[in-house]
């Protein structure tokens, strides 16, 4: 059962909501964007999010396949370069490390991959689902409700 809605605080998301539109206007390409959304609320155990995000990846193209093994995406052969990178930023900020931070290595993989401001849209994209899982998990919010817009 959930314990509260946020959404009936509309002020108190009003960042977040602005965040998501410029994440959404980023020069980020969508399925990256999901896929993204998806593996960070896989290692916050967002259901709630993880519903939301493969129904928005399924109705914008993404296949079956490639969300059922994203956990394990460094073993399977289905993802690019660029995503191999983005996920591995995507892990690394989500699970920042106390003493480190997002080491060396995975930030020249990503800057292989992506411009100094392609980088920055990615960053926010990982900050904003952190947000929103650490809004959904406590608030119990449940999952199953959630219908993707039309694409």
């Amino acid at each position: 059962m959930p314990r509260f809605n946020v959404y009936k605080h509309p002020e108190a998301i009003k960042p977040l909501l602005a965040l998501a539109d410029y994440v959404k206007n980023s020069g980020i390409e969508q399925s990256l964007i999901e896929l993204v959304l998806m593996r960070a609320s896989q290692l916050n155990g967002c259901a709630y999010c993880l519903d939301m995000h493969s129904k928005d990846a399924r109705a914008a193209g993404e296949t079956e396949q490639r969300l059922y093994v994203l956990q394990a995406w460094r073993e399977a052969p289905f993802y690019s370069a660029r995503e191999r990178a983005a996920l591995a930023w995507c892990e690394a900020v989500t699970r920042l490390d106390p003493i480190h931070g997002v080491p060396d290595e995975i930030y020249e993989e990503a800057r292989a991959q992506f411009s100094e401001e392609e980088l920055i849209d990615l960053n926010m994209a990982v900050i904003l689902i952190n947000s929103w899982n650490r809004i959904a998990i406590p608030s119990r919010a449940e999952p199953g409700s959630y219908k993707p817009a039309k694409h």
